[in-house]
């Protein structure tokens, strides 16, 4: 018979070894690090924000509208408990958010909505300063449809004739000075105005803490008031606040109102803080014109990593354009809209390049509207990062660039068209 000794050692052995593969077995709790929330009139975005992969499920509910989300091995911590107070009343879509614990091991929330919604819920992997990211994107059951809402704010009287802005009449021909001339073509001009990044996607990141998405935006409001307030002239935000719109979606838009021009504004960045001036540039068809032009490209093609996209949602546009890309008309206007507004912007400030520069940024890929994307200036640079946060400066920018349309429009005058724009 064993001694008594060797056969508690070997209980004690086997003890330990339950007790480790029990320990190996079990799963932390997830921890939520932080939750925001993006409200917008096109949707409402809720992002949870945590330490490593979690389970979840959704679903909706009737009478009255939820949307009910359960995470499985989460801890419920006092950043859950915050997010109820994260809900503003201007919210287009939730009215409410309760969080709690369903049952031992899992977390519920439950969104009260002011109305019919899609939702879609996807999970982001870590990427930059990110980590694990769960989005719930509440979008109306009805889209927003730009168009309708650029021909609402145009119940305008009628236009006025500008130089430049619209086609003569046609002269009689030689010999035959009875016919009629054809009547003067004057129709609006709409120009996209897109402020870079937004939401989830900051941006570049000054030294003093400004972030580029506020600039963009500041900087574009601005355009956007003197373009309406130019006759034969209106212009579009494709953000109008402080929420992500995918690089597809911007490109979208200018196509639904039948966009004349699309103007990407950014603030750029660079390791070296001494890199300065503005820069305008275009896409191309080959190759980027300089290895800082792609690596910027690359850097701005990014965004819809860092923002957030529901990569299970297919987009049949996109496809069509990327693969419409004969466009190399679009491209000369382009460069010549680039040019003069350059041209305009180096009256204001030092130009980074004296020309435009060329490369493959997803966001100007309209293959049948002139685009061009601005960097403003460097935000990496604390001198021009105060500049840019100066109200006067950003207006002066903003005039700058309008001169420059101006300039480009008096040269290459509008074709014809429906002032209706296409629905595809």
């Amino acid at each position: 018979m064993p001694r008594r000794r060797d056969v508690l050692k070997f209980a004690a052995a086997s003890l330990t070894l339950l007790v480790s593969r029990v320990g190996a077995g079990a799963t932390a709790a997830s921890s939520i690090l932080a939750v925001r929330v993006w409200p917008a009139r096109d949707y409402t975005r809720v992002t949870l924000e945590h330490d490593q992969a979690i389970r979840y499920s959704h679903l909706l509910v009737k009478d009255p509208e939820r949307l009910v989300l359960d995470l499985e091995g989460v801890e419920f911590n006092s950043v859950l408990q915050m997010l109820p107070s994260k809900i503003i009343d201007a919210d287009p879509y939730i009215r409410l958010i309760r969080a709690g614990r369903n049952k031992p091991g899992v977390v519920r929330l439950v969104i009260e909505l002011k109305g019919e919604v899609k939702p879609q819920v996807f999970a982001l992997k870590p990427v930059g300063e990110y980590g694990h990211r769960l989005v719930l994107d509440l979008y109306p059951a009805e889209p927003v449809d730009p168009l309708m809402a650029l021909l609402e704010k145009s119940a305008e009287p009628p236009l006025k004739t500008e130089p430049g802005l619209g086609q003569r009449p046609a002269q009689p021909e030689p010999g035959n000075e009875k016919s009629e001339p054809r009547p003067e073509i004057a129709r609006l001009i709409t120009i996209v105005l897109d402020p870079g990044h937004g939401g989830e996607d900051p941006g570049a990141v000054g030294r003093g803490g400004s972030y580029e998405k506020h600039v963009t935006l500041s900087v574009a409001r601005r355009l956007k008031q003197k373009i309406d307030a130019t006759p034969n002239m209106r212009s579009v935000l494709t953000r109008d606040g402080d929420y992500f719109i995918p690089l597809n979606q911007r490109v979208q838009k200018a196509r639904r109102v039948q966009a004349d021009l699309f103007l990407s504004v950014h603030a750029d960045a660079f390791i070296k803080s001494t890199a300065r001036g503005s820069s305008v540039f275009v896409l191309s068809e080959n190759g980027a014109s300089s290895s800082a032009a792609r690596w910027l490209a690359n850097k701005e093609n990014s965004a819809d990593l860092v923002g957030g996209v529901n990569i299970g949602v297919k987009d049949p546009y996109l496809a069509r354009t990327l693969l419409d890309l004969s466009q190399t008309a679009t491209i000369n206007d382009s460069l010549k809209l680039g040019k003069d507004v350059l041209g305009e912007l180096g009256r204001i400030n030092t130009l980074h390049k004296a020309h435009v520069e060329q490369a493959g940024f997803a966001v100007l890929k309209a293959p049948d509207i002139p685009s061009i994307l601005i960097e403003t200036a460097f935000i990496s640079n604390p001198e021009e990062e105060a500049r840019l946060n100066d109200e006067a400066y950003q207006d002066r920018m903003a005039e700058a660039i309008l001169k420059g349309i101006r300039r480009y429009f008096a040269k290459n005058p509008p074709l014809a068209k429906s002032k209706l724009a296409r629905l595809d």
